[in-house]
């Protein structure tokens, strides 16, 4: 999608080709609210400030539509797609696979929520070590982390979005 297709869409349209970079709401109508943009960049930028602050609400909702680490994302929506696309490196061998989950439940327990990593460029031994490194931060050290993490994957699904 180019620019000048977002630039140019209906407010609607442009929101669900946003929505599926971070469901969050308040993201999306900033973006779509603050069209046209003269350039990638200037989109870029803006979007990164946009994000800031996120809610634990917003985060907690957005989080509902990521898969766990380890697990593929069913479906054919195109946060699925995205989200199978940035998860393509992590191992399927099996000791690792078992690591993930056990660390993943762990991770469920003592936070109430999915562990959220960008994954895109990471190896799974990566992911591993930083469950592993998180699971030792407070509750309000680890909401500060998943927004970052958060923040990283929309600009990096919205830099995908813009290339395809």
């Amino acid at each position: 999608m180019s620019l000048s297709t977002l630039n140019t869409s209906s407010p609607a349209e442009a929101a669900g080709i946003l929505k599926p970079c971070v469901d969050i709401p308040r993201w999306v109508n900033a973006i779509v609210d603050a069209r046209p943009f003269s350039s990638e960049a200037e989109l870029i930028d803006f979007a990164e400030r946009a994000a800031y602050p996120w809610t634990e609400a917003e985060i907690d909702g957005a989080l509902a539509h990521h898969p766990r680490i380890g697990d593929r994302a069913q479906g054919n929506t195109a946060e699925a797609t995205m989200s199978r696309g940035e998860q393509a490196g992590v191992s399927t061998a099996v000791e690792t696979q078992t690591a993930l989950q056990d660390g993943n439940r762990a991770y469920e327990e003592k936070f109430n929520r999915v562990f959220l990593i960008r994954a895109a460029g990471r190896s799974a031994e990566e992911i591993l070590a930083a469950l592993n490194e998180r699971l030792g931060n407070s509750p309000e050290q680890e909401l500060d982390i998943i927004a970052v993490q958060l923040r990283e994957i929309a600009i990096l699904r919205l830099k995908g979005v813009l290339a395809a």
